[in-house]
């Protein structure tokens, strides 16, 4: 068991993602004794569009809390659901004894709707959840704008909904662009924004999909970073060291213009992630040391 490491400064959070396998996931508990060492604040657990990773989630979840000692935050969708299951499923959780949530509108699977007795949109899922209990929840924001926001006003708004509804903190969409991401949290505190605003961190894992995902959720590859990365995807070992180093770049001018908390997008890959902890002067304790 470990807990948080104190006075360290600089809080970390690390996400997984659900394995398909039940090989998968002791592979991922392997990961999460890596992950341990640098004392995060607590893990998350992603869901599958529709809750269709729902029970692989919570047996994530649930091994996690129980490999760490620490909190786990099971991500939580509306999409695909009526408020009384969704209000079900969230009386299940805090029956288990999990009291974070990321709570998420969910992807639309192309060509459906949302459930007209359900959640219309995370600000509406923040409130159902604060009548049901008394979870401590996490929010996303979108440096770069959500895509399906009718613009950046109009995102920020909802963004205050959500936290205004009980959400305690906003976790951001990656963005490689520092400035971007340095200039939303200005434009968030002058709307009145007070909640912390905790940067999500993706190190680099392979080029060419990070491309490709990016596509999709609206953030941006700046020109360097295609130059930077060209052709790394065939030396791996390299490129997790530029990679490393780019995050850690990131992370250090937030950090001066004073961030103290950090999400890292994980991709259930410790080593990188491990680095830039490190790296930042989070200590991380070597495994002998956690075993003791």
């Amino acid at each position: 068991m470990t807990g948080p490491i104190p006075d360290q400064g600089i809080a970390v959070s690390f996400e997984l993602f659900p394995p398909k396998t039940e090989a998968g996931v002791a592979a991922l508990g392997r990961t999460v004794d890596q992950l341990a060492t640098a004392g995060p604040e607590y893990f998350s657990v992603t869901y599958g569009a529709g809750g269709s990773t729902r029970e692989r989630t919570l047996e994530v979840v649930e091994m996690v809390g129980k490999r760490t000692g620490l909190p786990v935050a099971h991500h939580l969708t509306c999409v695909g659901a009526s408020r009384a299951q969704i209000d079900a499923q969230a009386r299940e959780l805090w029956r288990k004894g999990i009291r974070r949530i990321v709570a998420l509108r969910g992807d639309l699977p192309e060509g459906e709707t949302l459930a007209e007795d359900g959640y219309h949109d995370a600000a509406e899922l923040v409130a159902g959840l604060r009548g049901v209990a008394d979870f401590d929840i996490s929010v996303a924001a979108y440096p770069e704008v959500h895509p399906e926001a009718a613009s950046s006003q109009a995102d920020l708004d909802h963004l205050k909904r959500k936290l205004d509804a009980g959400a305690s903190r906003a976790i951001t969409q990656f963005a490689f662009d520092t400035d971007t991401v340095l200039r939303f949290i200005d434009r968030a505190r002058a709307a009145g924004i007070t909640a912390p605003i905790v940067p999500g961190i993706m190190p680099v894992a392979n080029f060419n999909n990070i491309k490709r995902f990016s596509l999709g959720c609206g953030a941006s590859i700046p020109d360097w970073m295609e130059e930077m990365f060209a052709g790394l995807d065939d030396t791996p070992e390299m490129r997790d060291m530029v990679a490393a180093s780019v995050a850690t770049q990131q992370c250090q001018r937030l950090v001066a213009a004073g961030v103290d908390a950090f999400h890292f997008y994980t991709l259930n890959r410790p080593g990188v992630s491990l680095a830039i902890c490190r790296a930042l002067g989070v200590p991380v304790r070597d495994t002998a040391e956690r075993a003791a």
